[in-house]
């Protein structure tokens, strides 16, 4: 039991850095989007970035209230995580981005949800299974978007 609970903390901790780096590459799109689109996407990122700031803050807690202890520093995020800093300059090449990024997470979190029910941490799957339901609407949302 404590290998499995040593992947979950793993894992746990991989998609706190990715939340952690993903609010921030969503933030920098709300500055700096453009173009005919930018009062939709301005108010989309926003409600993005609150969304997933909040789900960054609920992965750290279930990490700590199991017995886990999540990376909290910015160099310790860049090290952990699976996405890349914001680099996109024009408005489709960000959406671009949030979209691949998206799926990493999405496809990160159903592995989370298998490693979590495995180690019979039901709350952890739920939290996980949760959060892909969510990426998995704006992974739609922004595919349609781009067309």
């Amino acid at each position: 039991m404590v290998i499995k609970m040593n992947k979950l903390y793993k894992q746990l901790d991989k998609q706190v850095a990715n939340l952690a780096v993903f609010f921030t590459k969503l933030h920098h799109y709300h500055w700096y989007v453009k173009g005919p689109h930018f009062f939709t996407l301005h108010e989309k990122l926003e409600s993005l970035y609150d969304e997933v700031n909040e789900l960054y803050d609920a992965v750290a807690e279930r990490l700590i209230m199991i017995g886990g202890k999540p990376a909290s520093q910015l160099k310790s995020y860049l090290a952990l995580t699976s996405l890349s800093e914001a680099t996109e300059e024009k408005t489709p090449d960000m959406i671009q981005a949030i979209l691949g990024d998206l799926k990493i997470l999405a496809t990160e979190f159903k592995e989370l949800t298998l490693l979590a029910q495995d180690a019979k941490d039901e709350q952890t799957a739920d939290l996980a299974i949760g959060a892909v339901t969510s990426f998995d609407k704006h992974i739609w949302m922004f595919s349609a978007y781009l067309g």
